[in-house]
């Protein structure tokens, strides 16, 4: 599917004017790039490549505090939707170092806490079977709620409330995929059905040798969505990092197809 995307953004950054931003979307398996253009009025740019091998990342230096930015891109994306529940999942043992990293807790992924859970109710299955379990177990109890979480809500604080946003249907399904000894990489993205019209966050699970991409909240298909980054959970993938505070002065993101 081809996905044409537009993003504006206007914030009042602080006296040190600068700002690391993750919005473009990423050359990476699953998706083409087939044009991009990012657009930051009186600033300068340089670019970096995203953590693990995925996306770019960009250092902008502004010449006055307001930031006011522009970034059009066309994807096409090109992984297909999978059934999830015949994919055998590894070893633990037969784990690279960097898939390790996914089944550690992290900041707001606190897998640890959630084994006992995990062990409960999915024990008694494998692989894309014990995943698609989860999802369900989640699509049945969670409600999307844009106004009860923030950006500070944990994976077992979305467990215990049972209601959130993309952020926190991501961070609870990585928490249950780790717990149950399956790497899970929380992923920023663009999505086209997302409702009401953000950024968006999905997850991708190791099973059978690869990367497999899930969107807990069911707003969207693997082959709608563009990624950006990937990273432990939110903390890693924010779309725009800065030394000293920022002021909010408008967000638009529209995803359509192309």
């Amino acid at each position: 599917m081809k996905l044409d995307i537009h993003v504006s953004l206007a914030y009042l950054l602080g006296a040190q004017r600068t700002a690391l931003l993750a919005l473009e979307a990423a050359r990476t398996d699953g998706q083409n790039v087939l044009e991009d253009h990012l657009h930051i009025a009186d600033a300068e740019v340089s670019s970096l490549e995203g953590e693990w091998g995925v996306g770019r990342r960009s250092w902008i230096s502004l010449r006055e505090k307001t930031m006011r930015l522009n970034y059009r891109a066309t994807v096409s994306v090109t992984r297909n939707p999978t059934s999830l529940s015949g994919l055998s999942q590894a070893d633990v043992t037969e784990l690279s170092s960097e898939l390790v990293t996914f089944l550690r807790p992290s900041r707001y992924c606190q897998s640890d806490l959630l084994e006992r859970f995990a062990a409960d109710h999915f024990g008694h299955l494998t692989g894309g079977a014990k995943i698609a379990a989860i999802l369900e177990w989640i699509e049945a109890g969670m409600t999307y709620d844009p106004f009860h979480s923030t950006a500070e809500t944990t994976a077992m604080e979305t467990f215990a409330a049972q209601r959130g946003v993309c952020r926190d249907y991501a961070h609870l399904l990585c928490a249950l995929a780790r717990a149950s000894h399956i790497p899970a990489r929380y992923v920023s993205g663009y999505g086209l059905s997302v409702d009401p019209p953000d950024f968006h966050a999905v997850v991708q699970v190791w099973l059978e040798n690869a990367w497999h991409m899930v969107d807990p909240t069911g707003m969207c298909r693997p082959d709608e969505i563009a990624m950006i980054a990937v990273g432990r959970d939110a903390a890693d993938v924010p779309f725009m990092e800065t030394p000293d505070e920022a002021r909010f002065l408008e967000q638009n993101v529209r995803v359509t197809v192309g």
